[in-house]
């Protein structure tokens, strides 16, 4: 009888892991990959794709350039503002906001001067300062050739434009801007770089681009890299009068 006993055990056994191994993992249901919480928020979009989305900081509305920007002291901004739009005045200098932001979407539209004057560099330049260091070039490029990591779309002295999106002189031209700023080491060297999508007329000019440091006009970013945090947007005063209007940005 202990002999059978044991026999019955073995076969029991063996019987009951053959079992289990044909059974395998429990089959998958399509509730158990579902994500219900929590829900996602609703932001109601503009009613076309250049108006600002319910949940954006409206930054200039074609009226009052005093209520979001100052100028480099903190006073009042000099550009004039007229027909909807803000023009760069020669010699005032930058405009910066007075908020200051770190990741974000941010949407401008930008018009160089209708009349042609000046070639390269001179003709139609601005830019776009993200966190006040990191520069999205603005400058008439159509029919105007420049240094490719200068002109339009180009993050400044950096990354040229993937490809060449201006319209012709006096013409309104949109950038989208998706930035995600820097984080730092305690050495106060970058532990994940600024990154910057931009389209340009809604075609891609810069894609998910590492920024290597500040921009400079003269000299090598990495060398003047600061840690820092929040800044503002800040528009150059170049010396060309180009135009700016329905500036929104959102925080990510």
């Amino acid at each position: 009888m202990k002999k059978i006993g044991i026999f019955s055990l073995l076969l029991f056994s063996t019987a009951f892991g053959v079992f289990a191994q044909t059974e395998g993992p429990m089959p998958m249901k399509p509730e158990m990959t579902e994500i219900w919480d929590p829900e996602v928020s609703v932001v109601t979009p503009g009613a076309t794709p250049l108006d600002a989305p319910s949940d954006a900081i409206v930054l200039f509305d074609g009226v009052d350039l005093g209520r979001e920007w100052t100028n480099s002291n903190g006073g009042k901004p000099e550009w004039k503002v007229e027909d909807g739009c803000v023009t760069v005045e020669k010699g005032t200098g930058i405009i910066k906001t007075k908020r200051v932001f770190e990741d974000f979407q941010l949407h401008i539209e930008w018009r160089s001067p209708s009349e042609v004057i000046g070639t390269s560099q001179g003709r139609g330049n601005s830019g776009i300062f993200l966190q006040e260091r990191y520069e999205v070039q603005v400058l008439d490029n159509f029919d105007n050739r420049t240094y490719r990591n200068g002109q339009a779309g180009s993050i400044y002295k950096q990354q040229a434009p993937l490809v060449n999106a201006c319209k012709a002189p006096g013409e309104w031209q949109t950038y989208d801007i998706i930035y995600t700023a820097p984080r730092f080491n305690e050495d106060g060297t970058y532990f994940t770089q600024p990154t910057v999508t931009v389209l340009h007329n809604g075609v891609l000019v810069q894609n998910n681009t590492k920024m290597r440091g500040p921009t400079e006009y003269i000299g090598i970013p990495e060398y003047s890299i600061k840690k820092h945090g929040p800044g503002c947007i800040m528009l150059q005063d170049h010396g060309n009068p180009v135009s700016f209007r329905n500036i929104w940005i959102r925080e990510l």
